[in-house]
């Protein structure tokens, strides 16, 4: 696609970046026929080629407009069209571009700006635990709209972290809101290593990702979240503490583990963090990454009962965005589990996409329930996921228990 950047943008590392994605564009319209958006409201402009006309003519001196900021809001940042595009356009870069540009120029009601600080400092506060676990207590008094967002809680096994040491070791990400909404997964993830033999350790200064403050907007917020993660990780990951070196930083929330990856190219133009940053992408695995090496380490240890029909939702951070596709399904069949995928589709965003389900709760919900639509023929027992955001939001739509695989896997071992 043929690109004339405006002065203002010209020699600029967005500018660049984003003429360099640009130029890749064919607009072939590929893209449209698997986004989630287009396929709801049909309008060109709240589909990626749209998308991608309206931050082309920004980046070329069209003064933006609020029109233009709520096409991009709409758009839910899920990847597919990165899946389908034959060209190799990295539209979740370009969007993510268009959208502080876009941010710096057009005024938004003090509602939404209210509601978007709210998310970005609430989510991530030391204060969201209380406030989740009072959320909890009051949990039948609540509205619907509000109950959809606080799990019941309660697992007991929450609490059951593994005291064994072992020579293999790797770090994990507890999460800003995973730790308050939904803390079994940590544990269960833990146990599930334990019992292959690999210690699980936890850099207490570490939080939120930077994913939340990057998708509000606050692009310098998300960056200095990155950069005190690294600074947290770095004496396990260069081997300087009496713990040792850790072999990966694992994932258990493929929102997190998709932004984790991405840490290089965040922080590639920071001198004093691009090393690091690089170095600490490598590192990054996503939980289900390290299922070949667990199946047959865990396989003799499953206890002898039917195992539940599953049905799988890949998240779009775990299919699109790491481009992780069959692993959960294949290794759990492996281990004895009955697990099916969606017939239709299954590459479809669900609506949750991190606080989407909050600031566009009308597409949120028609997506969840056109997703459970097409889990439902399956009859689960328990629908699976890899992401707690995915989780919460399916959840809220049906009665069938939804669950991280790695928790039914915990359950299935005993631990």
């Amino acid at each position: 696609m043929q690109t004339q950047l405006s002065p203002e943008f010209k020699a600029t590392p967005e500018g660049e970046a984003a003429e360099a994605i640009l130029r890749k564009c064919v607009h072939c319209g590929f893209c449209t026929a698997t986004c989630p958006t287009y396929q709801l409201l049909g309008d060109e402009l709240d589909g990626p080629r749209g998308r991608i006309y309206l931050m082309k003519q920004v980046l070329e001196g069209a003064t933006p407009t609020r029109s233009t900021q709520q096409h991009l809001d709409r758009c839910l940042t899920c990847r597919n069209c990165e899946t389908t595009c034959p060209s190799g356009v990295q539209y979740g870069q370009l969007v993510d571009i268009g959208r502080q540009i876009v941010e710096a120029r057009v005024e938004r009601p003090a509602g939404e700006k209210a509601v978007r600080w709210l998310l970005k400092e609430g989510l991530t506060s030391p204060l969201f635990a209380p406030a989740m676990k009072l959320g909890q207590m009051v949990r039948p008094l609540l509205p619907a709209s509000l109950k959809h967002k606080v799990p019941a809680g309660g697992n007991p096994r929450a609490r059951l972290w593994p005291q064994r040491e072992h020579p293999r070791k790797v770090l994990m990400l507890m999460g800003c809101v995973q730790p308050a909404m939904m803390p079994n997964i940590n544990s269960a993830t833990a146990r599930v290593l334990d019992a292959a033999g690999i210690q699980t350790l936890v850099a207490d200064e570490a939080g939120c990702c930077g994913a939340i403050r990057c998708h509000l907007n606050d692009h310098e917020g998300g960056l200095a979240d990155m950069r005190r993660n690294i600074d947290a990780w770095w004496p396990m990951v260069d081997g300087i503490t009496s713990q040792g070196k850790v072999e990966a930083i694992v994932m258990n929330a493929s929102g997190c583990g998709v932004t984790v990856k991405e840490y290089g190219h965040a922080l590639a133009h920071d001198p004093d963090y691009a090393d690091k940053a690089r170095h600490v992408s490598e590192l990054t695995r996503d939980v289900s990454e390290l299922l070949p090496d667990l199946v047959p380490l865990l396989k003799g240890r499953l206890r002898q009962q039917p195992a539940p029909a599953m049905a799988f939702h890949p998240p779009c951070t775990l299919q699109h965005g790491q481009k992780l596709r069959g692993g959960v399904e294949t290794h759990l069949a492996a281990l004895g589990f009955k697990v099916q995928v969606a017939a239709n589709e299954s590459h479809l965003c669900c609506g949750s996409a991190g606080t989407y389900s909050v600031l566009q709760p009308e597409l949120a919900y028609q997506l969840r329930d056109r997703k459970l639509s097409h889990l439902q023929p399956l009859a689960p027992e328990v629908i699976i996921s890899a992401n707690i955001g995915c989780i919460q939001h399916l959840q809220s739509g049906t009665s069938t228990p939804v669950k991280h695989w790695v928790e039914v896997l915990d359950e299935a071992l005993g631990t």
